[in-house]
Formats: C-alpha cells, structure tokens, sequence
C-alpha cells in the first residue's frame, strides 16, 4: 500500500471522527438545553405541527400503499405453500416492527430534516443567530431544543397512524382482492399482534424522531458558505439522518428481539 493512499485514508478516518465527536458534543448540548427549564412552549408546540400534522399526507399514503403490496407479495410467496392464512399475521408485525417505523421515518426525514437544516442554515449564513446570541436568546434553548423536544414526542404518533392504515391496505386487498374473510382477517391480526410488537415500534420511532431532527439542526446550525451552504447541509441532513434511521434500526431491533 502507497503512502499517499495510507495519508489518504488516515485523513478520512481522523475527518470521520471527528465528525462523530462534534455531532456527539452537539447533541448533549442540546439534550442539555431540552431537558432544563425554561421551555418555549409555543415553539414546542408549533415545531409538533410542522413535523406531526403536516406530514400526516405523505405518511398515509406510504402507509397504505405499503400494506397493500405487502399483502400482495405475501400472497404470491405463502400460496406456494398454501399458507395464505398466514398473510394478516405477516403484514401487522412487519408494519409494526419494522416498516411502519422506518418508512415513516424516512418520509419525515425528507420532508422535515431537509426543512430544519434549510431554515436553521439560512439563519445562520444571515447571521440571524449571532443577533439571537446579542439578544441574550440561547440559539440551542430557542432553536433546536424545540424541535428535540418535537421530534421526539411526535414521531410516536406518526408511526402509530401509519401502522393503523398499513394494516387497513393489507386489509382492504385481503378481503376485496385476494377474498379472506374479513372477519377471519381481523381475528387473525389482532390474534398474532402483541404489544412487544407495537412498542419496539414506537421506541424506535421515538429514537428516530430524535435523530432526524439532530441532524437536521446540526448541519443547519454548523453551515457556512452562504447558499451554496445551505444547499450542502440540506442534502447532509437527509443522507445522514437516512444512514442513522438504517443503523439505530439494527442495534434496536438486535436489543428487543435477540435470544
């Protein structure tokens, strides 16, 4: 191996390292920030509009779609084993545990990361939060605690809705296309569904919130170089947050349901 490849990687290693420390540092400065008083309630409550209510279009319809070809393609694999009866059971714990939480996320996460680093950037490269700082505001108390705060508590209910209509998608091909009983179909579901199932969900929507939001104000907050910037944190925020959903799905999913 070439030493300008060795320096190459080293500088990669160090710059990705870095990257973690500050990200790390940043987010305990915010958690910091979120969990002391004073709160901003209004801020709270308006940033759980933006993220909850608005995003309630784009997660129905993935929602309901992803039932639908869920019981679909259940379908087309069990009836080569005429184990068609198994169809509910798949499509509420697939929704529940993993789908539901992750394609939900992954839609907020376009939609609401992408809008946080856009509008935290821009305040940044307008030095907008230098005047909150002369103002005697704490950036991190008025700016991104809130949405922590809202990212955490809202994503929950996202996933909940969504699992909801998912399971309704399936439910609506099961009877009308593929002809189960309904009756059977719903007995089947609620049969098969625990609460383990429901609650993994919603932990890891809970962590998702989180770290979509995280990403979203730090490359917002840390950007520089006018628009160009802005534009640079904007897709940052959205591939990272994106990687984090896919990594933190793992480890809580190996923490939850690993013998």
């Amino acid at each position: 191996m070439s030493i300008p490849l060795i320096t190459t990687l080293g500088r990669m290693t160090l710059a990705f390292l870095a990257t973690i420390g500050a990200v790390t540092a940043f987010a305990g400065h915010a958690v910091r920030r979120a969990v002391l008083p004073p709160y901003y309630h209004r801020q709270i409550l308006h940033q759980m509009l933006e993220i909850g209510y608005y995003s309630l279009p784009v997660i129905g319809f993935t929602a309901i779609f992803t039932g639908m070809v869920l019981a679909l393609q259940s379908y087309t694999g069990f009836a080569r084993f005429s184990a068609e009866s198994a169809i509910p059971n798949v499509v509420v714990v697939s929704l529940t545990r993993e789908l539901g939480p992750v394609l939900a996320s992954l839609m907020v996460a376009g939609r609401v990361g992408a809008a946080m680093a856009a509008e935290i950037g821009t305040m940044r490269v307008t030095e907008q939060i230098d005047a909150l700082t002369t103002l005697s505001t704490d950036p991190f108390k008025y700016l991104v605690a809130p949405r922590l705060i809202a990212g955490t508590l809202t994503m929950p209910l996202l996933v909940l809705v969504s699992d909801i209509i998912g399971v309704l998608g399936g439910f609506l091909v099961g009877v009308y296309k593929l002809d189960f009983n309904d009756a059977a179909y719903l007995r089947n579901t609620m049969d098969f569904l625990q609460f383990q199932d429901v609650f993994s969900g919603l932990v890891k929507a809970a962590v998702f919130g989180f770290l979509i939001t995280l990403m979203g104000c730090y490359h917002g907050y840390t950007s520089k170089g006018g628009a160009q910037g802005v534009g640079m944190a904007t897709t940052n925020a959205v591939v990272s947050a994106s990687i984090l959903i896919f990594t933190f799905n793992y480890f809580l999913t190996e923490a939850f349901f690993a013998r």
